[in-house]
């Protein structure tokens, strides 16, 4: 009972500092940079795609570049039903325009009429069908849990999108940042799709261990490693757009965040290991039910980290092939930039992943109910 108590004051006290890091974190809306995305005027319609044909690139000598052009009739704005002709780069027309696209109209000048040029293709019908068929997929076969889930997931976005991104567009502190946007989308979460109980209680508390051992560990790290954060042209261009934006503390912010989704997904699994253990043998010890859970724990870190290293050599799949194509040394490769931090990134996260598995494991373990004798027949 002791045990549990202390859970419950560990559970409310990080629940008050969520609380206290949300009113003392929360963007104001006035300090956010507001650039230009497009010319000044400039509005993004969709149209409907009525022809293609094969055209040549801009700026390219005469034949075939893969290019093409696009007849299209304006569905939106002061130019609705307008039909207009659009250039298509090679690769939209390699992957296939659809029937639906974005535009962008400048406003006319120097006494010329609006342009239009193609900005993007309109994939929200797929993207709709897509998320329609996962939604059902989960509610199927997890029911009342998986729709429980469904809602965190949405909750976490509204977290995301309502306070972690304009916090840190406002110049915020990145890691105390993510840390309690974690914090908030995890107790949210997990209570919410697991239900309120001790051994979510635990998972709760060992997710916030592994995610505060892998801050300190990315935190030392970066510094170690003189990571600079800025590894592609996007983080290049935030920094110009956002002044006083340190993209080292950005990088650590991202580690977290990537990091919060596999330790929840482990230590939930260790703290259902421990209380079925109790379930089906009530006569362990609880060393006896230690040793098991961290077998199952062994096996699952192993899965997790394959998961990890592979998630992120996706998501790097074009730098890696680059760095094949151009035959560097593996030594100059391995310590990069654009490598070392995809390496980093990986090692936080797994450091903190492996010893997030034994913390929960001995948390659940000390609530559990002492051994009792079995009443099942042999």
């Amino acid at each position: 009972m002791r045990t549990r108590l202390v859970l419950g004051a560990a559970v409310g006290v990080l629940v008050a500092l969520t609380v206290v890091g949300l009113i003392a974190l929360w963007p104001s809306g006035e300090a956010r940079p507001r650039p230009d995305f497009a010319a000044p005027g400039a509005t993004f319609p969709h149209a409907t795609v009525a022809d293609v044909t094969d055209a040549t690139c801009p700026g390219t000598s005469s034949g075939s570049a893969g290019c093409g052009e696009a007849t299209v009739r304006v569905d939106e704005g002061v130019d609705t039903g307008r039909v207009v002709r659009v250039t298509v780069p090679p690769e939209v027309m390699a992957a296939g325009i659809g029937e639906s696209v974005v535009l962008v109209r400048t406003p006319a000048a120097s006494g010329q009429g609006a342009t239009y040029a193609l900005q993007d293709l309109d994939r929200t019908r797929f993207l709709v069908l897509l998320a329609t068929i996962f939604a059902v997929v989960v509610l199927l076969v997890a029911r009342l849990r998986g729709a429980l889930a469904l809602v965190g997931l949405g909750l976490a976005g509204v977290v995301m999108v309502q306070f972690m991104l304009p916090a840190l567009l406002e110049g915020r502190d990145p890691v105390l940042v993510a840390l309690t946007a974690a914090a908030a989308i995890m107790i949210v979460v997990l209570y919410l799709a697991h239900g309120l109980s001790v051994r979510t209680t635990t998972a709760l508390l060992g997710t916030f261990a592994g995610l505060g051992l892998t801050a300190l560990i990315a935190a030392w790290s970066v510094g170690g490693a003189h990571l600079t954060g800025v590894s592609n042209d996007d983080s290049a261009l935030l920094r110009q757009q956002v002044s006083g934006l340190s993209a080292q503390d950005l990088l650590l912010c991202g580690i977290i965040l990537a990091g919060l989704g596999v330790l929840n997904d482990v230590t939930i699994t260790q703290s259902s290991a421990v209380w079925e253990l109790r379930d089906v043998a009530p006569s362990l010890t609880r060393r006896a039910v230690f040793v098991k859970a961290m077998r199952i724990g062994r096996d699952h870190i192993a899965s997790t980290i394959y998961t990890i290293v592979f998630a992120y050599a996706g998501a790097a799949l074009s730098v890696l092939m680059l760095i094949v194509l151009y035959s560097q040394p593996l030594s100059f490769t391995l310590t990069s930039n654009d490598i070392a931090e995809e390496i980093v990134r990986t090692l936080a996260s797994s450091i903190g992943l492996v010893l997030a598995v034994p913390i929960t494991t001995a948390l659940a373990v000390a609530v559990l109910p002492g051994p009792r004798p079995s009443n099942r027949v042999p």
